[in-house]
């Protein structure tokens, strides 16, 4: 809920506008911000990365109440911003042969597949920043920037919801993130904790925490050299930041729009510290910096983030992804995963062996919808170690306590093995 312009759409929940078409990374937290607008039946078409964040947006796009158009995050940050600057479309390699891109143009460029998506503008945009003079220009706050910026040039009306006004000249010119010429309201309103939801504080951070997650997460944290910029998805890889020290020279990229995060505070929340792509609060190194969504997926996408470390669903032995969607179920929830999947450097999965059922989830083939192909670099599970070469899955690695037996066991996907086999050692 940072940087989301929550009085003014909760204002706004007290009419009786309706039939709203919705823009926005997701639909707020159940109750609060654009929550309250979906409760109230105001909404009745959302376009958003990552419904499945609030869970009456979910049920609500399941159910056919509102019409819910599904965008890769990096892709819908990009279209606002094209639809501000005026642009008429872009073709980026995130989505390429998955299912978000049925039904677009697409076309090969520089030897890669790229998909054609077109600009989004708002009739009226409302904006959340933490300071503006009466000139209009805008001033974001740590990681509350995030799409803020790129909608503010990209709606007919913008009004902006602003922690304080001061006086023209106060901001310095450098300090301006939006000039004033895009802003034609601004909304004075203080930010109360509830106002956060779950970001308002710390002790909201849920991890699921055991001997063999961090097992994983260890092995994982093996693959990143010194001075590498990392990316880490929500699971088993958030356990590898608690594993890392300032002395590893490691550099934590998240997708809302940070680079130098640091652990999380011991207390506290997004009132005083910047919140991680989680909406848990962390806190900042030296040398750390903030920038808007399409700043960070930009970085994504012209491959500046080194390592990737994400879960998975199902990896197949042509080292194709799948960790966003399951069969017979609404596409609701895919984020960041599709830009940070096709983007990174190195892409590392981290996940079970085996489903609940005890079938395996490394496959020969995936069945579940596609996040990238041929993306995975290495995949790591409680029994092994795997990296993809031209050859296909070659096992470089036993986990602790596993066996070559075992692996072949719950093991569907085709793999060879190396010659240097190893057992790692957490």
């Amino acid at each position: 809920m940072t940087g989301n312009p929550v009085h003014l759409l909760e204002a706004l929940a007290e009419t009786t506008t309706s039939n709203l078409t919705y823009i926005g990374n997701n639909i707020g937290e159940a109750g609060l911000g654009g929550g309250r607008l979906l409760r109230n039946n105001q909404i009745s078409k959302a376009i958003g990365s990552y419904f499945t964040s609030n869970r009456e947006a979910a049920a609500a796009a399941q159910s056919g109440k509102i019409e819910a158009t599904l965008l890769p995050q990096g892709t819908l940050a990009e279209a606002i911003r094209a639809g501000g600057g005026g642009l008429g479309g872009f073709f980026t390699p995130t989505s390429a042969s998955t299912v978000l891109a049925e039904g677009r143009e697409t076309r090969i460029i520089d030897g890669k597949e790229m998909v054609f998506v077109e600009p989004i503008r708002g009739d009226v945009a409302l904006i959340r920043a933490w300071r503006a003079d009466t000139a209009g220009n805008l001033q974001f706050r740590m990681t509350e920037n995030n799409f803020n910026q790129s909608m503010a040039t990209a709606a007919d009306l913008v009004i902006a919801e602003v922690e304080e006004i001061v006086a023209a000249g106060d901001i310095a010119p450098e300090h301006v993130h939006t000039p004033g010429c895009f802003v034609d309201y601004l909304v004075q309103e203080s930010l109360k904790l509830e106002d956060l939801g779950s970001s308002a504080s710390v002790a909201g951070s849920e991890k699921k925490v055991d001997a063999q997650r961090m097992a994983i997460a260890a092995a994982a944290l093996a693959q990143i050299n010194r001075g590498e910029i990392v990316n880490l998805g929500i699971g088993i890889p958030t356990l590898v930041a608690d594993l890392i020290s300032p002395e590893d020279g490691i550099i934590m990229h998240t997708e809302n729009g940070m680079l130098g995060v640091g652990p999380e505070p011991h207390k506290g929340g997004a009132m005083d510290f910047p919140v991680n792509a989680g909406k848990i609060p962390v806190t900042a190194l030296p040398g750390s910096s903030y920038f808007d969504s399409t700043v960070s997926f930009g970085m994504i996408r012209g491959g500046h983030v080194d390592v990737a470390i994400m879960g998975g669903l199902e990896v197949d032995q042509y080292g194709n992804l799948a960790n966003w969607a399951v069969p017979n179920k609404p596409l609701l929830g895919v984020g960041g995963a599709m830009d940070l999947a096709s983007g990174s450097k190195r892409l590392v999965i981290t996940m079970a062996h085996t489903n609940r059922e005890g079938s395996s989830k490394v496959v020969s083939e995936c069945a579940l919808p596609l996040t990238a192909a041929k993306a995975v670099d290495i995949l790591i599970t409680e029994l092994a170690i795997f990296k993809f070469d031209e050859e296909g899955m070659l096992l470089t690695g036993l986990m602790p306590g596993s066996s070559l037996e075992q692996v072949k066991t719950h093991t569907s996907a085709k793999y060879r093995i190396s010659t240097d086999l190893k057992e790692f050692v957490a």
